[in-house]
């Protein structure tokens, strides 16, 4: 092909001044010339940067690109394989191995059954939330416990250990440069979730965990497993909460119609997920010579899809850089797309419209305590993006 490719040289991962909620710059100005842009790796390997939503969706869902760690041509040396049970870094069929036992415990029939349950932690939340006020951080008080409850609950975390839990996990997610910090929480989870699936292999409990345990999955690869539901079940929708919660803020028109209709709260999740793109980016390796997007990638190279543009492709989506809460063109990239369709998408939903409808019943008139650019945004190096911290306060 004779015309020329935009080149990344640099994966951005700054947000623009000012505008907490939208994608570096650099990616959209990368979008404006194709869906599609040379990326040289860090490690110096060729790669590709895929931005458009037609382009994203169709690597996702081709099985002649691996998601798999050990083939990820990033670096000029070879990747270990995933751990046993992480089964986001496998292909088939190790991938259904992994994910099938998992399949008949987050269906949506049996998610909705835990609506009452989320109803009352969200309700406990915001009781010692009021009690305390009128301030808090909303990520504390709010936006951290419900989700992080839920998944303790459905693996078989007992309730003495939720607290120091939370925290290791948060440590190791955070993105915080610390990298001796980081090793320690990773590990001192890793040994706890080991210990856990000991404990439910020998006295089996109403949970996830023991449900699992019954089964030929090896140790191993049930502490892995129950990694992935951790860090998907937890860090992702506390992110959504609280950046959700300032991106309402921050849009009072659409907080008013949302406040005005509360019958308009799935679009309004679906408008989040989609404007927030929190998972910003995943990899895929090519095992075949495959065209996307008018460009050839070759067998073994790497490519990066970015989530967060092709939520924001102005050919799939209308006005593609305005919250609205009434958008009428779904079927956002937020949650992934093909074998690896994240699993938990029903559940985080659910958290979602409850958390949000409750949080805005019950302080009508929230807002934000200190001036939007002082909110702490989390490192730049997290893979998840939201706030660290969120301020708010309300009248009595």
């Amino acid at each position: 092909m004779s015309e020329s490719v935009h080149t990344v040289m640099a994966l951005p991962t700054a947000r623009p001044s000012g505008c907490p909620f939208d994608p570096p710059a650099e990616l959209i100005d990368a979008r404006r010339h194709g869906p599609i842009s040379r990326y040289p790796h860090p490690g110096g390997k060729p790669g590709w940067l895929i931005t458009g939503y037609d382009e994203v969706r169709s690597v996702l869902a081709d099985p002649r690109f691996s998601a798999r760690k050990d083939l990820m041509n990033v670096v000029d040396y070879e990747l270990p394989p995933a751990p046993p049970g992480e089964f986001l870094l496998t292909d088939e069929p190790q991938h259904s191995r992994y994910r099938k036992p998992l399949v008949g415990k987050f269906t949506v029939r049996r998610m909705r059954l835990l609506t009452e349950r989320i109803e009352q932690i969200t309700a406990d939340c915001l009781d010692a939330m009021e009690q305390a006020g009128p301030a808090a951080d909303l990520v504390t008080a709010f936006a951290k416990p419900i989700p992080t409850i839920i998944i303790c609950e459905l693996l078989g975390v007992p309730y003495e250990d939720r607290a120091s839990f939370q925290e290791q996990i948060d440590t190791f997610m955070n993105g915080e440069p610390d990298e001796e910090k980081l090793i320690a929480a990773y590990t001192a989870t890793q040994e706890y979730l080991a210990q856990l699936v000991t404990a439910k292999r020998a006295n089996p409990t109403d949970d996830v965990l023991s449900e699992l345990a019954d089964s030929d999955l090896t140790d191993e690869e049930l502490r892995g497993i129950s990694l992935i539901l951790l860090a998907a079940g937890f860090d992702t929708t506390a992110n959504m909460l609280s950046l959700g919660t300032f991106a309402l803020l921050q849009h009072p028109e659409q907080l008013a119609a949302l406040r005005t209709d509360p019958e308009l709260i799935d679009q309004a999740v679906e408008e989040l997920l989609r404007y927030l793109s929190v998972a910003k980016s995943f990899m895929r390796t090519a095992l075949v010579d495959v065209e996307v997007g008018g460009r050839t990638i070759e067998a073994g190279t790497t490519v990066v899809l970015s989530y967060n543009t092709a939520n924001r492709d102005p050919e799939r989506f209308a006005d593609p850089h305005t919250l609205d809460l009434n958008r009428q063109d779904g079927g956002n990239l937020a949650f992934g797309h093909g074998i690896h369709l994240c699993l938990g998408q029903q559940l985080a939903r659910i958290e979602m419209r409850v958390a949000f409808s409750a949080l805005l019943k019950r302080f009508p008139t929230l807002r934000l305590a200190v001036p939007a650019e002082e909110v702490a945004l989390r490192p730049e190096t997290a893979d998840i993006y939201g706030v660290k911290s969120l301020p708010v306060t309300w009248d009595v």
